[in-house]
């Protein structure tokens, strides 16, 4: 039983660097602080900021148990083994070895989270995906993407909703805004920001030829409040439209669509998803506050890398992955050199192994 005792001391020690990390202690107490809001009687006169006060409460909550209880779990087999030590039952050290094997198997998936060192990454995210070059097979390409991130955000238990969607002519989408909800969800999603490429036979090719397309996913943090970025009045133009498309009578009968123009940068959100034009005008402006956040970053990181004299300027083709359907498949990001052959998969939404990679590579195994 001795290799059990020092596996059990190394997932220990583990555990409490990680414990120290996230800094265990102070979300302890930010819990109590929390259930001390939320037990005053007036905690649910505000309901949007309760709910996302209760929402926080019960993710620290869980994060608290989880590492308490993987500790504990170690605590209880080694007591359970001392108990038992000079019978050297098979059936006991094969029992200890599962439960380690269960416990370092739940730890490697727990220590992934602690990669999420960036400023938004706890953050809600905002996903657009739009159909690049390859016409008619580049739109099949982004539905393609869009159910393939959908079902990722399921696995993961996130809630989604579309925002904006555009079918294609012939088939597929041009282009499709949507909303992710789930704890750590563009810390996840960030990693598949860029240019996706699709090489296969065509369906759409009467002669059967090979083609390759392209799709741009962008990811942007959902920032719930105004942070840095101050948005007046004045420097937007905001048209309202009926809302096309499936939606009921109400939603074709009223001018519910709404479309926000920032005067300045240009950047232009439409949302029409909602069937209040006031709930399609509040989350249009979540979404532009996200873009404009991303383009004061993205600018102040282009000046920084001139006076270093090292910035290129990002070109359409320059793919983050690719999708290889025929002649071979392979599914191979060009980031991080990280590839399967299962693309079948891949294309279902099992997309950690790529995440992990493209985390590991920005951050670094803190542990």
């Amino acid at each position: 039983m001795q290799d059990s005792f020092e596996k059990m001391t190394e997932l220990k020690e583990r555990i409490q660097r990680a414990c120290a990390i996230i800094r265990i202690d102070e979300k302890k107490k930010k819990i109590i602080e929390l259930q001390h809001q939320m037990s005053r009687p007036d905690f649910w006169r505000e309901q949007e900021q309760a709910k996302k006060t209760s929402r926080l409460a019960c993710d620290l909550e869980e994060e608290v148990a989880a590492w308490e209880g993987l500790g504990q779990r170690i605590d209880d087999l080694r007591a359970l083994i001392e108990m038992g030590e000079g019978n050297e039952s098979s059936n006991l050290r094969v029992d200890a070895e599962q439960e380690l094997a269960l416990v370092e198997k739940e730890l490697n998936k727990m220590e992934f989270a602690l990669l999420f060192a960036g400023k938004y990454d706890h953050c809600d995210s905002v996903v657009s995906i739009r159909a690049g070059a390859g016409g008619t097979d580049a739109q099949d390409w982004a539905e393609m993407l869009l159910r393939m991130y959908l079902r990722f955000c399921e696995s993961q238990k996130w809630q989604t909703k579309i925002v904006e969607i555009s079918a294609g002519g012939e088939a597929g989408i041009k282009s499709v805004l949507f909303e992710v909800r789930g704890r750590n969800s563009y810390g996840y999603l960030k990693a598949e920001h860029g240019v996706h490429r699709l090489v296969r036979i065509s369906p759409f090719d009467a002669e059967k030829m090979r083609h390759t397309s392209f799709a741009l996913v962008e990811v942007l943090p959902l920032l719930e409040e105004a942070g840095e970025i101050e948005i007046k009045p004045d420097e937007l133009r905001i048209d309202t439209y009926r809302a096309g498309g499936h939606g009921g009578q109400g939603v074709n009968k009223t001018d519910s669509a709404v479309r926000i123009v920032h005067l300045a940068t240009k950047i232009t959100v439409t949302c029409q998803n909602e069937r209040s034009q006031q709930q399609n005008r509040e989350t249009a402006l979540k979404i532009l506050r996200a873009k404009l956040q991303q383009y004061h970053e993205a600018k102040e990181e282009e000046e920084r890398m001139r006076l270093r004299g090292e910035y290129t300027e990002a070109a359409w083709g320059n793919q983050i992955r690719s999708y290889v359907l025929h002649p071979y498949k392979m599914v191979k990001d060009h980031r991080t050199e990280m590839e399967t052959s299962d693309v079948e998969r891949v294309l279902d939404g099992d997309l950690i192994l790529f995440m992990e990679a493209y985390l590991r590579m920005k951050v670094g195994n803190r542990l």
